[in-house]
């Protein structure tokens, strides 16, 4: 029987091999050796060959001479490292099967958003961080790749649902993502289901997925294998679900995936033994979501809502078209908006959820409707500074009912609410059973009662509104008053340091966590909640350079929360000890040696910089909790900051950056440029790519020239 395991393995990987040679060797007979061979929108070439042999693939004959190195992996000996080993190189082999697809079609499977789009193929970088968030903060505890058709449409549908309510990514490869489309089910990156190809040699860029992960992530090295299994194992949860029957060549990328520290469940007996939390054979399938979560350890969190459809951050990304549309809060043309109030303790009814005025049932379809929603907590450890750290959650929280899309914030919110949650009996009440849950849930340190009030009319909300907006002058005032000086303490996250080991973010006033998500009232309210957490308070009274933002107390504690790996970080500094990033950076800027200023770019701007490079490939100088001079990940906002680039003249070194990025923090720029240098429309100064998009750096300064940039008058960088 331990024979037959291993043959079955060894079959598949010569299978693999086999196919991956003959589409190569044709390749290189129809474009020759020189033609180019990349893929798309990544700074990693073809990365499972990158990380697993450490060779550069830039050309279709290397990727030819690359066949020997497989070839090498495919170990023979019946040993469990020769099936392990052997699959991995499966695995690679099946990288090489697509590559070559790209090598004729730089889009193979159809442009990106475009809706005849049915499978996805290749992972771009920016996909690939922008799973960095969700994963470190548990949002995503895992993801499943599940191979083969299951035995019904209907049982395919409620695995995909299943594993989607619990939060889990999904990737389809095979006759499942058939049965996906014939149920209906909304598949795309963004709803964390995707439908990778009908082909198993797919599988390959699932595995390109991971090892990107673990460069970008974990600073893993190309060429360190044992760094790659030691990552993915410690770092990454995912499992494998494969309906039977299951062919050689896919037990063989299983075995890959067993290497990885990825289980494989299957309901397939022919010739296959039981390994213990690695290769399960389980005959119900009706419980492979158990099995699996509990085969890789993954513990689930589940807040019991009482609402009539699924709540799961799965489906944060959902959009609900016009036409699915039962009723739309849209702040833009309405009264409306989303407020946290702090209130004493005998003002307060827990759990008491009031609609005033008429529900969704008394609405004609498609209806836009003026309406806002109050929630009043109460507890003895509650601040009012815990507001709008609770008001920008309310986003997360209804953006996981399915059926339910919300945008914006306070008084320029959208929500909509679709067809199908109506009919399934979702109301306007169940907004604040959601909104009850779980703040209840999630600030359960802070808030002892909570009662959420809804109001649905335009003339009442028009005299709500007015005294909300108040409240969020107030609180804007409070906020600009803050500085890094009018503080007493910073804090620490260390969030991210569950893919990064030794990134650690210090948030301040004016410098937010690089992620976007953590400022320092979040930092504040995560301390304030756990105390023990991620985020530490840093202190800030022992300042060896103002300039630099250098601190005694900061250099000790990135000592401490990095492990020893960093011993010195600035504040506001790119060349002297820059803070480390991640890898789920926002946005990363970099040095532009012509004009000595500095390129921003961010994850969702796909084009060349001036620079002569993308997103990905900037990226890549930085990340996995290393110091680049030179280079740092840092959050949007941060861009308009008085203290971004203090060190190094500040934001009048910004020469180019994309236009949806300008047009976003524009009025922030404006202002700061206008307070620190006296210049106005100081956006308009700045390159983007509609002035200056070819990437070359003299296009740059000549546009700089012309429009006068105050960088022209700076003192060249001191590097």
């Amino acid at each position: 029987m331990a024979r037959t395991l291993f043959e079955r393995v060894f079959r598949g990987s010569d299978e693999m091999f086999a196919k991956a040679e003959a589409e190569v060797n044709k390749l290189v007979a129809e474009l020759g050796p020189d033609a180019p061979m990349t893929m798309p929108s990544t700074a990693y070439y073809l990365a499972c060959i990158y990380a697993y042999i450490g060779k550069k693939v830039t050309t279709v004959g290397e990727l030819q001479a690359a066949l020997a190195d497989v070839k090498a992996m495919m170990l023979r000996e019946p040993k469990t490292h020769s099936i392990f080993q052997s699959g991995v190189g499966t695995a690679i082999a099946a990288e090489m099967i697509e590559a070559c697809k790209y090598a004729r079609n730089p889009a193979p499977y159809g442009e990106a958003g475009s809706p005849d789009r049915k499978y996805w193929g290749h992972f771009t970088d920016a996909e690939v961080r922008e799973l960095g968030v969700p994963l470190v903060t548990g949002d995503i505890p895992g993801f499943v790749v599940i191979i083969g058709p299951a035995p019904s449409t209907e049982e395919a549908a409620a695995m995909i649902k299943g594993y989607q309510s619990r939060g889990i990514f999904v990737f389809l490869i095979g006759g499942i993502i058939d049965q996906a489309y014939e149920a209906g089910l909304s598949m795309s990156f963004s709803v964390r289901v995707v439908p990778v190809g009908q082909e198993i040699w797919t599988v390959g860029h699932v595995i390109s997925l991971v090892v990107r992960a673990a460069m970008i992530f974990g600073n893993i090295q190309p060429g360190d294998c044992d760094g790659f299994h030691r990552y993915t194992f410690d770092r990454i949860n995912a499992f494998v679900n494969a309906f039977k029957p299951v062919p050689d060549i896919t037990v063989a990328c299983g075995a890959g995936a067993i290497k990885l520290g990825f289980p494989v469940i299957t309901n397939d007996h022919d010739d296959m033994w039981a390994v213990p939390k690695s290769l399960i054979i389980y005959d119900d399938y009706n419980d492979w979501i158990d099995t699996s979560l509990e085969a890789r350890g993954i513990k689930l969190k589940i807040t019991k809502i009482d609402i009539p459809v699924a709540f799961s951050s799965a489906f944060e990304g959902e959009i609900i078209r016009k036409g699915d549309m039962q009723v739309e809060v849209d702040g833009s043309r309405k009264d409306c908006f989303e407020l946290v109030r702090t209130k004493d303790a005998g003002e307060v009814e827990d759990h008491k959820i009031e609609v005033v005025g008429p529900e969704m049932d008394e609405i004609p379809v498609g209806s836009k409707v003026s309406l806002s929603y109050t929630v009043e907590v109460a507890g003895k450890a509650m601040q009012s500074d815990f507001e709008p750290v609770m008001e920008r959650k309310i986003h997360q929280f209804l953006n996981c009912v399915e059926g339910v899309m919300h945008t914006g914030q306070r008084d320029m919110i959208r929500v909509r609410v679709s067809k199908a949650d109506y009919e399934a009996g979702f109301r306007f009440k169940h907004i604040g059973e959601v909104l009850y849950a779980k703040i209840k849930s999630e600030f359960e340190a802070v808030v002892d009662k909570c009662q959420v009030r809804i109001v649905v009319g335009d003339e009442a909300n028009a005299e709500l509104r007015k005294e909300a907006n108040k409240v969020f002058d107030a609180r804007d005032e409070r906020l600009k008053s803050m500085t890094d000086e009018s503080v007493p303490v910073f804090y620490s996250c260390i969030m991210c340091q569950a893919f990064s080991p030794s990134h650690v973010c210090i948030v301040t006033p004016e410098r937010l966590g690089l992620c976007g998500a953590v400022s320092w009232l979040d930092a504040k309210a995560t301390n304030e909640l756990d105390p023990q957490g991620p985020c530490q308070v840093v202190t800030k009274e022992r300042c060896l350079d103002e300039r630099l933002g250098r601190y005694e107390d900061i250099d000790e504690a990135v000592a401490e929360y990095s492990h020893g790996a960093l011993e010195h970080v600035t504040l506001y500094s790119l060349f002297q000890d820059p803070m480390t990033s991640c890898g789920c950076f926002e946005c990363i800027c970099g040095v532009e040696p012509v004009s000595m200023g500095v390129v921003i770019t961010c994850r969702e701007h796909a084009g060349m910089t001036p620079l002569g490079m993308t997103f990905s490939e900037m990226a890549s100088m930085t990340g996995g909790g290393v110091q680049t001079p030179g280079f740092m990940g840092h959050g949007k906002h941060f861009i308009a900051s008085k203290k971004f680039l203090k060190a190094e003249g500040g934001l009048a070194r910004l020469v180019w950056l994309p236009k949806d990025l300008k047009d976003q923090i524009r009025d922030k720029l404006n202002e700061t440029a206008q307070e620190l240098y006296g210049i106005e429309n100081f956006a308009d100064m700045v390159a983007d790519e509609t002035n200056c998009g070819s990437g070359d750096p003299e296009e740059l300064l000549a546009f700089l020239s012309e429009v006068g940039h105050p960088v022209l008058g700076l003192e060249p960088f001191d590097m």
